[in-house]
């Protein structure tokens, strides 16, 4: 098996046990030659370890004659920004965004604000693992710089992006979970520019996450869900610990998932732009593709991983992506995950359309969906996924990432190898519950077996 540092999204892993000071540095310094010498702008979330990180990391691109450019801590989507508008040759995040609070990370990306390729990514580890470090001579190792701007050019980047006006029109109210995460430092400025209401919930930034898990979802949103109902306000957004990914609560207090409000912008994306294409990956509900052909646009399938639906958006130059996490890819802003833009461009829909949020969910085709695990030693994951792709039957057989089996009744499994734990990761969706549960029975059994005996 070749060795990685490289998952899904970037470097995992558990500050001080996996991600120590040393192991950073050795990153930073594959990181610093890759670029060779350039300018990175580097920024951290709000986690406990990320200073520390952080700082292991700046003087590793130092060492290397790299200028590290620090922007403090930001959302990721905003250090992404700055890559780009300031003319940055990369960038280095260190976050973990929805994993749990002992965990952290390290994102890089490209000087487009995208986080690098696969080739790059095997180009670091390669450099990584090989130590093939570049030593700067003593009088040009790198200079570290300040960037205290990258957070107002965020802010007038995505006002730049929506009818602020109608907006302000609307005079709409927001409930806003930050979830102890770094949006509370500019998600209610903007919304507030917008000429919205605000009340917060979890909105002081703590690296523990003690209001609830960085990764938002229906189980831990009651809070949001409360503070909606209670105050009154339109619609309630829940944010990841990074800001990359939103999720919605519509005015009666209940969650829609991400690929719902990913539904709802295509749709209205696609009313603006009939034709398009959108990018999305194969673990997307059926609703994206009911909606997308609905309005005349056509899905382009990708594996799962942000990077992978960003890179398809820029190498066949498209406007629109999004995952079922959450996470919308609008590109005259930037192609990659934003959830502050994400959540501009709902208001913007809420007020053109004078509609409650509930009633634009409910107008959406409805589905059920489940996930699961199977556990699986990394070395027989090649030899389970052959074995699977030669004895499933479909009308529809995809085997972009993993394999995916669509039915005639608009049922599917998705069966992937993660690219971060010994196991494979099972989605399945049905507009029954019994379909769902059914298709995910069937699978897992014949999943377990075949690992079992492989």
């Amino acid at each position: 098996m070749p060795r990685r540092l490289f998952g899904t999204n970037g470097i995992r892993g558990v500050a001080n046990r996996d991600l120590t000071p040393e192991f950073a540095v050795r990153v930073g310094l594959s990181i610093g030659t890759f670029f060779q010498g350039g300018r990175i702008l580097l920024g951290c979330d709000g986690r406990v370890s990320s200073p520390f990180l952080k700082s292991a990391v700046a003087g590793a691109l130092l060492s290397t004659g790299c200028e590290a450019h620090d922007a403090g801590m930001v959302p990721t989507p905003a250090l992404q920004y700055g890559v780009g508008h300031l003319g940055m040759d990369g960038g280095v995040m260190i976050t973990a965004s929805h994993n749990p609070p002992e965990y952290n990370g390290i994102k890089v990306m490209a000087a487009d604000g995208v986080e690098i390729d696969r080739g790059r990514e095997r180009e670091v580890e390669e450099i990584f693992f090989e130590g093939r470090f570049k030593r700067a001579e003593w009088n040009r190792v790198g200079e570290l710089r300040e960037r205290t701007e990258v957070l107002e050019v965020y802010r007038e980047a995505i006002l730049g992006q929506v009818d602020v006006g109608l907006i302000q029109g609307a005079g709409l109210h927001v409930a806003v979970d930050p979830g102890n995460g770094v949006t509370a430092l500019i998600v209610p400025q903007i919304l507030r520019d917008l000429g919205c209401g605000v009340v917060t919930v979890n909105a002081d930034i703590d690296g523990r996450f003690p209001g609830r898990s960085p990764e938002p979802r229906p189980d831990n949103l009651s809070g949001l869900s409360t503070l909606v109902r209670a105050s009154g306000a339109d619609l309630g957004v829940a944010f990841d610990g990074d800001g990359d990914r939103a999720i919605f609560v519509d005015e009666r207090g209940r969650v829609h998932w991400g690929d719902r409000s990913f539904a709802l912008i295509a749709r209205e994306f696609l009313a603006e732009h009939p034709g398009e294409a959108v990018v999305t990956p194969v673990s997307s509900s059926q609703v994206v593709r009911d909606v997308v052909e609905a309005y005349g646009g056509r899905v382009v399938w990708t594996r799962v991983g942000s990077v992978d639906v960003s890179r398809k958006m820029l190498s066949e130059d498209l406007k629109l992506g999004g995952e079922e996490n959450g996470g919308v890819m609008y590109g005259p802003h930037q192609p990659v995950r934003d959830g502050a833009m994400t959540t501009a461009l709902i208001l913007e829909i809420l007020a053109r359309t004078g509609k409650r949020l509930s009633e634009l969910f409910d107008e959406l085709p409805r589905y059920r969906q489940m996930k699961d695990r199977v556990e699986c030693p990394e070395e027989l994951k090649g030899r389970v996924l052959e074995e699977l792709r030669s004895v499933v039957e479909g009308p529809r057989v995809e085997t972009l990432d993993g394999v995916k089996i669509w039915y005639p009744d608009s049922s599917w499994i998705l069966v992937r190898p993660s690219g971060t734990e010994p196991i494979f990761r099972l989605y399945a969706e049905a507009k029954t519950e019994e379909r769902v549960r059914e298709l995910m029975e069937e699978f897992k059994k014949l999943l377990e077996e075949m690992v079992s005996r492989v």
